[in-house]
Protein backbone atom coordinates (compact mmCIF):
# COMPACT_ATOMS: atom_id res chain seq x y z
CA UNK A 1 0.00 0.00 0.00
CA UNK A 2 1.54 3.33 -0.68
CA UNK A 3 1.91 6.19 1.65
CA UNK A 4 0.61 8.85 -0.40
CA UNK A 5 -2.97 7.34 -0.46
CA UNK A 6 -3.58 5.97 3.76
CA UNK A 7 -5.76 7.81 5.88
CA UNK A 8 -5.73 7.97 9.25
CA UNK A 9 -9.50 6.38 10.87
CA UNK A 10 -9.67 7.52 14.54
CA UNK A 11 -11.86 6.60 17.32
CA UNK A 12 -12.76 9.96 19.64
CA UNK A 13 -13.91 7.73 22.63
CA UNK A 14 -10.92 5.85 22.43
CA UNK A 15 -7.88 6.71 20.87
CA UNK A 16 -7.83 3.51 18.62
CA UNK A 17 -7.05 4.05 15.01
CA UNK A 18 -7.23 1.79 11.46
CA UNK A 19 -5.45 2.80 8.68
CA UNK A 20 -7.36 2.54 5.21
CA UNK A 21 -7.72 4.44 1.46
CA UNK A 22 -10.43 6.31 0.10
CA UNK A 23 -11.09 8.02 -3.49
CA UNK A 24 -9.15 11.52 -3.11
CA UNK A 25 -11.44 13.15 -4.94
CA UNK A 26 -14.02 12.87 -2.60
CA UNK A 27 -15.50 15.74 -1.10
CA UNK A 28 -16.25 14.99 2.19
CA UNK A 29 -13.91 13.22 5.42
CA UNK A 30 -14.68 9.61 5.63
CA UNK A 31 -17.10 8.19 8.51
CA UNK A 32 -16.73 4.40 8.97
CA UNK A 33 -18.28 1.76 11.38
CA UNK A 34 -15.29 -0.56 12.34
CA UNK A 35 -15.58 -2.94 15.35
CA UNK A 36 -13.48 -1.80 18.35
CA UNK A 37 -11.67 -4.29 20.03
CA UNK A 38 -11.62 -2.33 23.54
CA UNK A 39 -15.38 -1.52 23.72
CA UNK A 40 -16.24 -5.01 21.79
CA UNK A 41 -18.69 -3.75 19.48
CA UNK A 42 -19.06 -1.16 16.28
CA UNK A 43 -18.52 2.17 16.80
CA UNK A 44 -17.82 5.10 14.41
CA UNK A 45 -14.02 5.84 13.01
CA UNK A 46 -13.79 9.43 11.90
CA UNK A 47 -10.90 10.59 9.40
CA UNK A 48 -8.12 12.76 10.92
CA UNK A 49 -5.02 14.11 10.02
CA UNK A 50 -1.74 11.54 9.51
Amino acid sequence: MSQDNLIQLKNKETGEVYWSRRNRKAPKKVEVKKYSAKLRKHVVFKESKK
